[in-house]
């Protein structure tokens, strides 16, 4: 299914954190901001920034804190209670699922699923699933095997693909956590909106406090995390791995890209990519993952057409600079479309397995080289709803729409 979205570079004026407003209005990336060209020109720029690792490291510090300025969690709020809410166990072939909810703020609730493996023994390796812009099934496929569980009520962590994305990786072995973005799954059915003004900021805290929730976890090794999602899942999780050094593997799908920047407001709807003091983009977000091992998936039919001989080598240059070449990979499909299909998780699998001691017994078809899927249960949205009505929830949770207090 392709769901490209192009928008145009505006600008807002706020007040940024500790500071009174000004005139100054800072200038937003968004959409197609330049030209392909201009991305290979601006790559040039920010390369003639450094020529070893001392000073790239000067210079990832400088693009890390200007993502956080940006996205105004700097300094970053303090750790709060997660007061977690685990609840609804359900257990499948080598896997379990339970409804998540944690408090990434006192009242305001990140919702989600927990896969957890069955017959593992030992701490496991913890993996994050943001998800993207989508509703509905992801191909023509699922769209026919999940119709009759999924309806028109699905969204992003409820599709077939995610949920195939984390059950495969719960039975390799990893506790995994699929959670929603602000005004999608649950977080819209009671109530929230995806343009809430917050959202960039919101969701880059929520996804820092989901790496606190899966710290707590008896059963989670804090030295293996990895993360990965596509599309606006995509921009978390580079974004999450730049800001987050507990962030170990990452895998960015169908968005690391040099002239494309994100075209909603949770992406690029803050100023993370240019000031007065510096320029960059998400390929150059996506370097700071280095020298920790980064694999990125694209494909011809989006804004990742480039990304084998642009993007990539950018990317790997700056591994070079710790001889860790073998650490960053690229898997392009040429004639594929936007979105995280079977294709792509197959060339996901492979690198999690490898980076963080995943087990492929049972799940990994020796003869055929592909991991299997068909044991996975694909349920329905009910089953996976974490409240269903706002009367459900504890009595302190925010009203739906309301800022967030980060102090």
């Amino acid at each position: 299914m392709k769901q490209l979205r192009f928008f145009l570079c505006i600008t807002v004026s706020f007040a940024p954190l500790g500071q009174a407003q000004t005139n100054d209005k800072p200038t937003l990336c968004q959409g197609n901001y330049h030209s392909e060209a201009d991305a290979v020109a601006q790559l040039k720029r920010l390369a003639e920034t450094h020529s070893n690792r001392a000073e790239w490291k000067v210079r990832a510090a400088a693009v890390r804190e200007q993502i956080l300025v940006g996205a105004k969690l700097s300094p970053l709020p303090k750790r709060t209670p997660l007061n977690p809410i685990i609840k609804n166990k359900r257990q499948y072939k080598g896997y379990t699922v339970e409804t998540v909810a944690f408090e990434a703020r006192p009242g305001f609730f990140v919702y989600g699923n927990m896969y957890r493996p069955l017959g593992h023994k030992g701490k496991r390796p913890g993996i994050l699933c943001p998800h993207g812009h989508f509703r509905g099934p992801d191909d023509k496929q699922e769209q026919a095997d999940s119709y009759h569980l999924l309806r028109h009520d699905a969204a992003a962590r409820q599709r077939p693909s995610q949920q195939h994305r984390c059950a495969t990786l719960a039975r390799m072995g990893a506790v995994v956590l699929s959670y929603d973005m602000i005004g999608f799954g649950d977080s819209k059915h009671l109530g929230w909106n995806h343009n809430h003004s917050q959202a960039l900021t919101l969701q880059t805290w929520s996804s820092i406090r989901a790496l606190d929730f899966l710290e707590t976890l008896p059963q989670v090794d804090p030295k293996r995390i990895g993360v990965t999602g596509c599309s606006g899942g995509g921009t978390q999780t580079f974004l999450l791995t730049a800001v987050d050094e507990r962030v170990t593997v990452s895998v960015p799908v169908v968005m690391v890209s040099a002239n494309f920047f994100g075209g909603c407001n949770c992406e690029s709807g803050m100023p993370i990519h240019k000031t007065k003091k510096l320029e960059t983009n998400n390929a150059e977000i996506a370097a700071l993952a280095t020298p920790r091992p980064l694999k990125l998936i694209s494909v011809g039919g989006d804004w990742t057409k480039n990304t084998p001989k642009v993007e990539y080598p950018f990317i790997r240059s700056i591994y070079k600079y710790y001889g860790a070449e073998a650490k960053v990979e690229n898997s392009h499909f040429h004639k594929e479309e936007h979105g995280y299909q079977g294709s792509k998780r197959q060339a996901m699998y492979p690198f999690m397995v490898k980076h963080l001691g995943l087990d492929t017994e049972g799940v990994l078809n020796k003869k055929t080289g592909k991991f299997d899927e068909s044991k996975n249960t694909i349920e329905n949205v009910a089953t996976m709803r974490n409240f269903h009505t706002l009367a459900d929830m504890p009595k302190h949770a925010l009203k739906p729409g309301a800022m967030v207090s980060l102090r």
